[in-house]
């Protein structure tokens, strides 16, 4: 499917420009098929998608944006939702925002699959934490990095005043 300005992306053709994907530090518990319905209708500013994940599998592992929010409304299944340590079931007609620095993940505990629209701001560049396996990704434009968390030093200059 090619984008344009004010598209309307039909049920029919949505799985054209579907997916798959499993996230690279999820090892073998990551897997989602998406269709980008928000880029394939023209957005650039605004992401929306519709993500499918199956049985006992966790579509991104769990993670927190530090320039983006984003949001999750289920129209199948059951999940559970990891938000910030707290973890809640969650099913269809639910609704999950995830505000910057939050972070979040959802795995399917149902049978069959989970099926839901996402959606967030779409930055040029952002950066997003992965508690649980000390990285980070850094994105500018389409080129996507990961770190090591410690990877770095923080830079605080040393300011020394003027002398007159």
């Amino acid at each position: 499917m090619t984008g344009k300005p004010g598209a309307i992306i039909r049920k029919a053709q949505q799985q054209d420009g579907a997916f798959s994907f499993c996230h690279p530090l999820g090892g073998d518990t990551s897997e989602i098929t998406m269709t980008m319905l928000g880029r394939t209708a023209g957005l650039t500013r605004v992401g929306v998608n519709l993500g499918r994940v199956p049985a006992g599998k966790e579509a991104f592992v769990y993670h927190r944006h530090h320039g983006e929010e984003e949001w999750v409304y289920i129209l199948e299944g059951k999940a559970l939702s990891d938000i910030e340590g707290e973890i809640e079931e969650v099913g269809a007609g639910d609704f999950i925002g995830y505000p910057i620095g939050v972070a979040h993940n959802l795995k399917n505990i149902g049978d069959g699959d989970l099926i839901y629209l996402m959606g967030g701001e779409q930055t040029s560049v952002e950066v997003a934490d992965f508690p649980k396996h000390k990285m980070r990704l850094m994105r500018t434009g389409e080129r996507i990095e990961f770190v090591k968390e410690d990877a770095a030093e923080a830079f605080v200059p040393d300011l020394k005043p003027v002398k007159k």
